[in-house]
């Protein structure tokens, strides 16, 4: 069976000295959804551009449906849709307009793009605006606009690079449904996203790179079964006080407690034993918990124990505790007991 997206040894160097690709190899089963991680500068938009014939790479092969993007670009384009971090659409045409000439510029003939322009107009949620002048669209009008033009000509391999950033939960919502959807289909779906609980819902199997290169590969869950059996969150007074805390639980279990603002967290297997365990510590040395959970790992757990940082999203929402996009409260990572 042909995969649908397939990397060898891909290398990629800007400037002579900045390797955004140091030999990523991975593939892509067809009509699935592919999730591509990495904190910012890893080399995932890289990799999107390299796939989708915008760069070249310096050495390696890729591949789209069995088609060389490097020897076959002209080919690969007919076969592709792409929605970039940057919602490319014309600002002095309508939305009605954006959508038209894209049809156009994929030889489509002028009924057909009629009828899908109107179609994703109405799935996006767009179809009362399509007739103003896109430069009168807010920003998660016009992010939803550039992925509905990624979808015009009915792509096999669909190419998603943070589709989703800016938009509001309901227009989040609606480009996943739009995703699933394309799937069902048997469209092939690449993902790169600042949303882990989306790559969660959606991705059937993930890579995580960093600095260039592949550092993990599996489906959400057997990533997240990595980190143990559960996460147990404590909640304390303030940042020196889960600093102390941090110290004191050190010997509570094989993996090191990590430290984020308020927050201490412990990777556990034995979740009852070590809650009993810790507490008991945690009296010894004077420290009263405000808060204590136990919950199952997330893949924020596991982005942030494989790269040492947080996610985009996270790292620009900025202080502890605060409110994320998604609902979630990110955490400023303070420190990692070792």
């Amino acid at each position: 069976m042909t995969l649908a997206i397939q990397l060898e040894d891909l290398r990629k160097t800007f400037a002579g000295e900045v390797r955004a690709l140091d030999g990523v190899s991975f593939g892509v089963e067809p009509g699935t959804i592919f999730g591509l991680l990495g904190p910012n500068g890893a080399g995932k938009t890289t990799v999107v551009r390299i796939l989708t014939t915008v760069l070249r790479a310096d050495s390696g092969r890729a591949y789209v449906l069995g088609h060389d993007v490097m020897t076959e670009p002209v080919v690969v384009r007919t076969l592709i849709g792409l929605a970039g971090q940057n919602a490319a659409v014309d600002e002095n045409l309508t939305g009605a307009e954006n959508l038209w000439m894209v049809g156009r510029l994929n030889h489509m003939s002028r009924a057909h793009v009629s009828e899908r322009s109107a179609q994703l107009l109405e799935q996006f949620s767009l179809a009362d605006a399509a007739n103003r002048p896109t430069k009168t669209y807010s920003g998660g009008m016009r992010r939803r606009l550039d992925v509905a033009a990624s979808l015009v000509a009915n792509p096999k391999v669909l190419f998603l690079d943070e589709p989703t950033t800016g938009l509001d939960p309901e227009g989040r919502a609606d480009v996943w449904a739009m995703i699933e959807s394309r799937v069902a289909e048997g469209t092939t779906v690449l993902l790169t996203t600042q949303y882990l609980e989306e790559a969660d819902r959606l991705a059937e199997h993930l890579v995580v790179i960093d600095h260039g290169k592949v550092i993990a590969s599996g489906t959400p869950a057997s990533l997240k079964a990595g980190m143990g059996a559960t996460v147990l969150d404590l909640g304390l007074a303030d940042e020196p006080t889960a600093l102390r805390a941090g110290e004191a639980l050190k010997g509570v279990n094989e993996k090191a407690p990590a430290v984020y603002g308020r927050t201490v967290e412990v990777n556990v297997n034995d979740g009852p034993r070590v809650v009993t365990e810790a507490l008991r510590i945690l009296e010894a040395h004077g420290i009263v918990p405000t808060t204590l959970a136990l919950r199952e790992p997330s893949l924020d757990d596991v982005f942030l124990a494989l790269t040492g940082k947080r996610t985009e999203v996270e790292e620009a929402e900025g202080l502890d505790g605060a409110p994320s996009s998604d609902g979630r409260r990110s955490r400023k990572r303070r420190s990692r007991s070792s």
